[in-house]
């Protein structure tokens, strides 16, 4: 955990979410400012600060992540529909919570 990071605030409960589900290395819940009708995001429990801070040892990490992404999905009723996965990435990429973290967006009809 680092200071003044919101994900590790919610992982640790300090701060409210509407989680989708949790498991031993990542959690999922909903966006408080959704772009989508299905906003989720998919957190990992180890706090990385993005995608240009993995390691060669991420590898289970990164596949934990993006599968949650297709179970999110397919809670939230969007698997047969469509949806989009999503990683920003540093501040150019338009990442503003510097936690590594995946968008799982859709819901449109």
């Amino acid at each position: 955990m680092t200071e003044d990071c919101i994900f590790c605030d919610i992982l640790n409960d300090k701060k409210p979410a509407e989680f989708i589900f949790k498991d031993d290395y990542l959690v999922a819940f909903k966006d408080i400012r959704p772009i989508a009708p299905v906003h989720v995001l998919i957190v990992p429990r180890k706090h990385v600060r993005s995608i240009n801070a993995l390691g060669p040892d991420d590898h289970d990490l990164i596949s934990r992540i993006i599968l949650a992404g297709k179970k999110a999905a397919t809670l939230s009723g969007i698997e047969r529909s469509g949806y989009k996965l999503l990683f920003n990435v540093e501040r150019g990429g338009g990442q503003v919570i510097f936690h590594l973290h995946l968008h799982l967006i859709g819901g449109w009809k």
